[in-house]
């Protein structure tokens, strides 16, 4: 008997398996960062959570799409995300139809979490992806299952030396396959982590590529859903896509190896599981510097600050690059190098900058110690 070539072909399809004993302690690990990320951000205030969440989202979809080689606009995107979502979007960009669309699908999916995922909305998603009915310059299916006899295949590599990386299965299987797929996707009585749950939707939509285009997008936005339903909110911190694509290389190579093995997926949930660890602990980084920041401005709402120090001090918070001397002081607010030096000491004289230890040919500054304590 012919041995299966994916992981679609055997009998025992989708019938997935995972060994516990292996996800365990890393599982435990990523639900207590997601914990610790959700009590950070209680701590912000509502105009700082409203930003993370702009940034974090705005993320997601540029990353999302730029991992199959499409780049948006970031302000582009960034307004059209503030103003479907409520946010000031003054003196943001204007955004295209498409870019409309795109944003539509995340929000449609995180804010909607909890409601049920069927084919019209997924069909719904693909039109919003592909409003012209084309991919580039190819006609094709919208808003429907892909057609056609001829396989679907991911490849590289160029005409006439092209690598077939995975075959998915016929059209003629894709419907009954999805139908499978979204009674499981929806089914709340499952004994199955919410997090290892979005690891197998993630794996099993994409190994159908139920469309002509866009089931990496696609894939994306449904493990997104998955996440927003683990953390029972639609208000997104963290963004797994830019993990993915900072790890662009590894995130084919689990995938085609997933789909070329057997039903036993241990492997890929690992990866998974720590592309969020990833995501989350990058978000965890951030968030602290914006508690930091939140805790201090409330600290010295009456202290006398001018403008060139409430600038400078929030680069401080939000990561400065390199070290800061009155040099640096005096370019970034375009002022006298006097006027530099008699900001800077004020700002000591108040107890908030500290000369640093650092020995060199300029004096260099810093926080005090007690405004940079992490969480």
């Amino acid at each position: 008997m012919k041995q299966p070539t994916y992981i679609w072909q055997h009998d025992e399809w989708p019938r997935f398996e995972i060994d516990q004993s292996r996800v365990s302690n890393l599982l435990a690990e990523v639900n207590m960062l997601r914990g610790q990320l959700l009590g950070r951000l209680v701590m912000l205030g509502v105009q700082e959570q409203d930003d993370s969440i702009l940034d974090v989202l705005t993320q997601e979809i540029i990353t999302s799409s730029e991992i199959e080689g499409e780049i948006l606009n970031r302000d582009s995107v960034r307004s059209s995300v503030a103003r479907q979502l409520g946010l000031e979007s003054a003196g943001l960009s204007r955004t295209d139809h498409y870019i409309e669309g795109v944003v539509q699908v995340m929000l449609d999916a995180t804010n909607r979490f909890s409601e049920k995922l069927d084919a019209e909305r997924l069909f719904g998603w693909h039109a919003a992806l592909f409003p012209t009915g084309y991919s580039g310059s190819y006609k094709i299916t919208v808003a429907d299952w892909r057609k056609g006899e001829e396989p679907m295949q991911v490849v590289s590599g160029a005409l006439g030396k092209q690598i077939v990386h995975y075959q998915a299965p016929e059209s003629i299987q894709i419907e009954a396959m999805m139908n499978d797929f979204l009674v499981w996707f929806d089914n709340s009585q499952l004994q199955i982590d919410p997090i290892v749950k979005a690891a197998i939707a993630h794996l099993w939509f994409v190994t159908i590529h139920p469309f002509d285009d866009g089931n990496g997008r696609l894939c994306r936005t449904l493990t997104e859903m998955l996440l927003s339903r683990a953390d029972n909110t639609g208000r997104k911190y963290y963004s797994l896509s830019s993990v993915f694509l900072s790890n662009r290389k590894e995130y084919y190579n689990h995938l085609e190896t997933a789909q070329k093995g057997g039903m036993e997926i241990t492997s890929w949930v690992e990866w998974f599981l720590t592309q969020v660890r990833q995501a989350v602990n990058i978000s965890l980084q951030k968030t602290n510097g914006i508690v930091l920041k939140t805790q201090f401005w409330d600290r010295h709402r009456e202290t006398p600050i001018n403008e060139r120090q409430r600038k400078v001090l929030n680069m401080l918070f939000d990561g400065f690059e390199g070290k800061l001397n009155s040099s640096k002081w005096y370019k970034i607010n375009s002022c006298s190098q006097d006027t530099a030096i008699r900001d800077i000491k004020d700002l000591v004289a108040k107890g908030i900058l500290r000369q640093a230890n650092e020995g060199g040919r300029s004096t260099n500054y810093e926080l005090c110690a007690e405004y940079l304590r992490k969480y």
